[in-house]
Order: structure tokens, then sequence, then C-alpha cells
């Protein structure tokens, strides 16, 4: 049957307005601009269905914890175990500069600020660092550290469209702000307990995994760790009360994980559309938006929405839920996907990518991304693009290329169904605190750092001296000093 192009009334009734033939008609007529095509047809389930591994960047020695895409998106940056970070031309599958962090440890996310033509980046690691890198005219790059979290720092925020101001978060529950014309970081404040368990005999202050800005209304940002509640902050309010006791806007949380103190947060993150995903350790991932949210008094919030025959919490309306993966082994990362935030998605304990259909939580397509773990999922900021990476050593882009749409392999239902049993029986569902599981990290650390100094003996025949005390200034205050602080990194840029 041939198919006819008479207008788009009729392609907007027809199957194939699914696929953008409406779109594409529109756009050899001159009716719709480029950008334009890009963003109406960049979240079709056609193109979610045709992603295909498009480049497998191969240049770490470690696993890579961060990947992340310049403004404009034809860079992409890494950082890995290695503490080297790394920035790809990845539509042609090259590496274009490669440089010492000057972090101790491994590197856990790398940005490149906006309108600094791809010359300032920030890191943040293990060691607790936050550090600058400044890109010169000689091809060197130089490093300088910022600040240091008292625990490991995992994630930054750039204020959006700044070039200078972002925010990080550390496992010591400090929220810091940074602007890269000032010396030093300020603190803004640290993440105070839920207020019905501050009288128990464990700290007040929750340490963080996670950060992000609301794109909508930069006002207001969201950070998540070791608790179940994603909390919302004020930069306003922040700014107004000084650092002192100061408390979130809004609270979130499903209403069955709600003061089971047996999950912690490992991201959140902003939807276009005010809501806010968060993923749980060896739990599901949920999607609120600010209707759902507990306000800025959350025990009065409960105690209203309680059962008075059963005290089990009434939530309604509940938010969507993100189901199939598996969470347990690192810190995972969820991301939303598409031009609109159409999609959500999620690496795996089982080494797959999983996608779903924000509005229901469909599962529309999954496929392997490593042979272990999938951890980082970064999405193009403006065509179908996707970047991942794991616990192998190489960051994989995927593009909508393949010749055929892909439906869900034959054995989705027994990956998912592997993961549900792992989940509910697995031993991490055993409760431990916060503090047991930061030990536990800081340890596996330092056995890594140990590891990669023997390793870095051998490859560059130099004398590596061993700190048997783990990082050694853990303790240090946020902005001491030590003999790190600024230097230009010791190896040259690899340009190609």
């Amino acid at each position: 049957m041939r198919l006819a192009l008479p207008g788009p009334q009729k392609m907007r009734t027809s199957e194939l307005y699914r696929c953008g033939v409406e779109e594409i008609w529109q756009r050899e007529t001159g009716h719709l601009q480029p950008a334009g095509f890009a963003r109406r047809i960049g979240g079709c389930e056609d193109l979610i269905k045709r992603l295909k591994l498009h480049a497998k960047l191969d240049g770490h020695r470690g696993c890579v914890n961060t990947v992340h895409f310049n403004p404009t998106g034809d860079l992409l940056i890494s950082g890995s175990d290695d503490t080297e970070v790394v920035i790809w031309d990845w539509a042609a599958n090259s590496r274009k500069l490669s440089y010492s962090s000057g972090h101790k440890s491994n590197v856990f996310q790398a940005r490149m600020m906006p309108f600094t033509d791809d010359r300032s980046i920030v890191t943040c690691a293990a060691d607790g660092q936050v550090r600058h890198g400044e890109i010169l005219e000689s091809g060197q790059v130089k490093t300088k550290k910022l600040t240091k979290h008292g625990g490991r720092a995992h994630k930054l925020a750039i204020e959006p469209g700044s070039p200078r101001t972002f925010f990080s978060c550390g496992e010591d529950g400090v929220v810091q702000h940074f602007d890269l014309r000032e010396e030093r970081a300020s603190k803004l404040f640290s993440c105070n307990a839920f207020p019905s368990v501050k009288h128990r005999g464990f700290k007040s202050i929750v340490g963080l995994n996670s950060i992000a800005i609301n794109p909508r209304n930069p006002h207001y940002f969201s950070v998540g760790g070791f608790d179940e509640y994603a909390r919302v902050y004020d930069i306003r309010k922040v700014a107004s009360d000084d650092g002192a006791d100061v408390e979130p806007v809004n609270w979130f949380s499903p209403a069955h994980l709600m003061g089971k103190n047996r999950v912690h947060i490992t991201c959140v993150a902003f939807s276009q559309q005010d809501e806010l995903l968060v993923s749980y350790s060896d739990e599901l991932i949920y999607l609120f938006d600010k209707e759902m949210g507990m306000g800025s008094d959350p025990v009065a919030w409960q105690n209203e929405h309680r059962d008075s025959s059963s005290s089990v919490i009434i939530q309604d309306p509940k938010p969507q839920v993100y189901v199939g993966h598996r969470n347990a082994r690192t810190v995972k990362g969820v991301n939303f996907f598409g031009p609109n935030t159409e999609y959500v998605v999620s690496g795996s304990d089982c080494g797959r990518v999983f996608i779903w259909k924000k509005t229901d939580g469909k599962l529309v397509s999954m496929f392997p991304g490593d042979r272990e773990v999938v951890n980082c999922l970064e999405p193009h900021p403006f065509v179908t693009v996707l970047a991942t990476s794991g616990i192998e050593r190489y960051v994989k882009v995927w593009t909508p290329t393949a010749d055929d749409v892909k439906s869900l392999p034959a054995n989705a239902n027994a990956i998912m169904e592997k993961n549900r049993r792992e989940r509910e029986d697995g031993p991490t569902s055993v409760s431990f605190e916060p503090s047991i599981i930061m030990r536990v990290m800081r340890l596996q650390s330092r056995e890594a750092d140990r590891e990669r100094n023997i390793e870095r003996l051998h490859m560059y025949r130099t004398e590596v001296e061993l700190d048997d005390t783990g990082y050694g200034d853990d303790n240090l205050e946020s902005g001491d000093s030590d003999e790190d602080d600024s230097r230009v990194g010791s190896r040259e840029c690899i340009i190609s």
C-alpha cells in the first residue's frame, strides 16, 4: 500500500505520526526549523528503540564514575578511579585531551562550566576534595583545590547558565557554594536528620550522595543521601538564614519507606516539568510532582495522613514507580532522557540499561551496557544520544542508528524477576546504619588507593609512598590547605 502525504491534518491521525512522519514532512517543506524538528522527534519511541552502540571510548585505567556532555553537546568529559579526566570528541570516537585531576582518589564527577569555551572544569572525588581545572593556552591544565569535605564528595550541581557558580555535597552532610572568582568555598548548611529521629542515638547530620538544581526555578535545589527523604531547599532562604538551622521547604518519600531506616538515596534529578526523580539503594525509582511533597513540616503531614486504625501513612496521589532494575552494588545514578524529559533511564547491577516511559512507567527498552554494573547515564543536551559508564574502563555512546526497531529481549521478564528476587531476598536487604556503610566504603577506597599506587609504581618506575592511614587528611575542615593546593598537571594534555 502506497502512503500519500496530503497534509498535516491527516498525518495527525496516522499510526506513523508516533514515528515523526508529520514532522519530517513539515521539515522538508520548510514549516519546521531544524531545532524544532529535533525537539519534537527526539522523544519518539521509535528512536528510543533504535539505540545502538556508536562509540566505545577507551582511555581510562579504572572504572569510569562520571560522564557528562559539554553545553553544546559536541564534547564528552569523563572521570575515573585512575584520577584522570578525559575530554572526548565522542562523534569521532577520539580522545582530545587528558590530564591528571590532582585528586588523591576516585574522581566521582567532572563537569565543564558553561560559557568558558570548554576550558573550565570542576571535579569532586572520594578524597573529599572539590577542584578546579583550567586549560591553559600552552596545552597544560592547572588544577587547584577549592575545598575539602569531611568525607567523600559525590556530586556537583552547576547553576544554570553560570560560568562561575556551583554547589557540592558530601558524606559529611555539608552543602557548599562556590564562586570561582573567590578564593574559598562558602558552607551553606549541614543536612539535618528527620525531625522525629533527632532525639535517637543517631547523628543528627545526614550524609549526602546527590544534589540537583531545578531547571525551571533555579532558586530550588534537592539533595539526597543516607536516609529515605529527598529534601528541597530554597537558596534564598538559605542565604537569609546565614546557614543556621536551615530546614527544607519540602520533603519527599514514598509512604511505605517513611520511618523504616533501611534504605538510602543514591541520586536525585529534576525534570523540565518541575518533577523530582529519586533512586533508592536496593529499592525502586520514584517520580514526584511538587504536590506530593510533605511541605516544610513533614511530621505534621505524616500525622495528618496516618490511618488511625492501622497507623499506616496514606499517600494520595502516589508517586510514579519504575521497576525492573537493581540498585545495590554502587552509588547508582538515574536521569531523564529525551528532549522533553519523556523517559526515565537507569543502570542496573545486572549490567543493563533500563529506559521507561516517564508518564506510566512502561519499560520500552533494555540492553546490555556493561559486563557487570551500569552506574552513570548522561543524555545529550539536544539530540537522542546517551552516554553510559560502569565497572568497565570504557565510556559508551549510544545513538538511534539501528536499522530495525529493537523489542525487549526475550528474557526480559526473567532478568527483572531475578533482580526483584535478589533485591527482596538478598543479603543487602539487611539494614545498616549510614555510619557503618560510610566506614565500609572508606575501607574499600583505601584498599583501591593502595593497589593503584602499586600499579603506578610499576608503570612509571617512580617512588610512591603508600599511605597506611587512607587519605591522611579526612579531618581537615573545608578550605584547609595541603601540599597540593595549586599545580600544573604533570602529564601533558593528549591532543589528537
